[in-house]
């Protein structure tokens, strides 16, 4: 389903800084917000940056259609995201909304959501909308470090949560992947959705594919247009090259020709 896009001045109603990388931006919008799907995203304007001449692509985080407001996680990458990280309540973002495809509603309650670094960003948007529909996804996530855990209380509202570090300072040691959950012959999860580095997405993919389980990554390939004319974005399908940001991010991992997933 193709959804309308919006261009919107949103205004900032909420700032909250995560840790030394990683803040939120809770927007208002000026109208009604329109339907987003979890797994869509948007692109922003970042102004006041001479370095920064494209807009930057953004996971919806989470919305809250009764305050008519949305949440971006934003990662401090460069210069734009640098930018935005020092917006304050009052200001405005302009926001190309909402974009790409979005994850699948499973048929089932036995469902794994796997995020790594910033690709958690998606994950509690698909969690609050899967309780919707009365499924408590089991919800694992990857982090650095203890500093870089966060808002573990509000994914615990919409499933069981599981906690990587990579330095072992919470939850187990090692990245996402590496979680006991997949050592388990019996694996019972009927479907996966996953977020994340390149790695883990393909390293997720591949033990999706010997248990033979339905999985869905989020490709974070880097954009410019948002609408599919600058091509910058193509990854490789069965179908040929695809745009991320129109035929994606979302994609079915049978449908991606990934040479060799666990690299």
């Amino acid at each position: 389903m193709e959804l309308k896009k919006f261009v919107h001045d949103l205004q900032v109603v909420h700032y909250q800084r995560l840790n030394e990388r990683h803040f939120l931006l809770e927007l208002l919008s000026p109208e009604k917000l329109p339907l987003i799907l979890p797994g869509q995203f948007a692109q922003a304007l970042v102004e006041n940056s001479p370095a920064t001449f494209l807009r930057r692509p953004f996971s919806i985080h989470s919305v809250d259609y009764g305050a008519n407001t949305l949440k971006l996680l934003i990662q401090i990458k460069g210069e734009g995201t640098l930018r935005l990280s020092r917006l304050k309540e009052g200001d405005a973002l302009n926001l190309i909304y909402p974009l790409g495809n979005s994850f699948s509603i499973p048929n089932t309650k036995d469902v794994l959501l796997v995020g790594g670094g910033c690709g958690v960003a998606p994950l509690l948007f698909l969690a609050q909308f899967l309780n919707q529909r009365h499924i408590h996804p089991t919800i694992l996530l990857g982090f650095r470090t203890r500093e870089e855990v966060s808002e573990i209380e509000i994914y615990a509202k919409y499933g069981n949560v599981l906690i990587t570090t990579d330095d072992g300072s919470e939850g187990e040691k090692g990245l996402a992947v590496n979680h006991s959950i997949f050592n388990s012959e019996k694996l019972s999860f009927k479907k996966i959705f996953c977020c994340g580095p390149d790695a883990m997405m393909k390293a997720v993919a591949e033990i999706a594919r010997k248990r033979e389980i339905s999985c869905e990554v989020s490709l974070e390939n880097s954009m410019a247009c948002g609408f599919g004319v600058c091509l910058c974005c193509i990854t490789p399908t069965v179908s040929g090259n695809e745009r991320v940001c129109v035929e994606g991010p979302v994609f079915n991992i049978n449908r991606l020709k990934w040479n060799n997933f666990a690299n």
